[in-house]
C-alpha cells in the first residue's frame, strides 16, 4: 500500500534502477513488504521552482499508518538517493506526505480496513 509518484524535469537515463531503489527504499522505511509497494516516475520537463527549471522534483508519498516520524525519515532518504543518482540538489525538492485510512485504500476487490 505504500504509493510514490516521482516527477521531476530531469531526464533519467535507467529509470529501472530508480525505480527498484525507491521501491526497496519505501519497503524499509515504511516497514512494509516491498510486494505492496508501487512506484511511479514522470518526466516533465515544464516544472518550475524558485524561478528556474534548474534540477527540481516533487513526491507524492502515500501509505497507511504513515507517521510523522517516517515522513522525516523518507524525507532525508528519499532526497538523499535523488542528490546522489539525479544530482538534484535537496532544497529543490518537494515532498507531500499522506497518511491514508485503511478503509480508503482498496486492494484486490476490497480495502484494507
Amino acid at each position: 500500500m505504500p504509493y510514490t509518484k516521482l516527477n521531476t524535469n530531469v531526464e533519467i537515463a535507467d529509470k529501472p534502477k530508480i525505480l527498484r531503489q525507491l521501491s526497496q527504499l519505501l519497503a524499509k522505511e515504511t516497514s512494509k513488504p516491498e510486494s505492496y509497494v508501487m512506484v511511479e516516475i514522470a518526466h516533465n520537463p515544464n516544472m518550475l521552482f524558485a524561478g528556474t527549471s534548474d534540477p527540481l522534483a516533487y513526491f507524492e508519498c502515500k501509505s497507511i499508518g504513515l507517521t510523522e516520524k517516517q515522513a522525516k525519515v523518507l524525507s532525508a532518504s528519499l532526497c538523499q538517493l535523488l542528490n546522489a543518482e539525479l544530482q538534484i540538489p535537496t532544497d529543490r525538492i518537494y515532498i507531500e506526505f499522506s497518511n491514508a485510512p485503511a478503509a480508503f485504500w482498496g486492494y484486490n476487490g476490497s480495502t484494507f480496513g
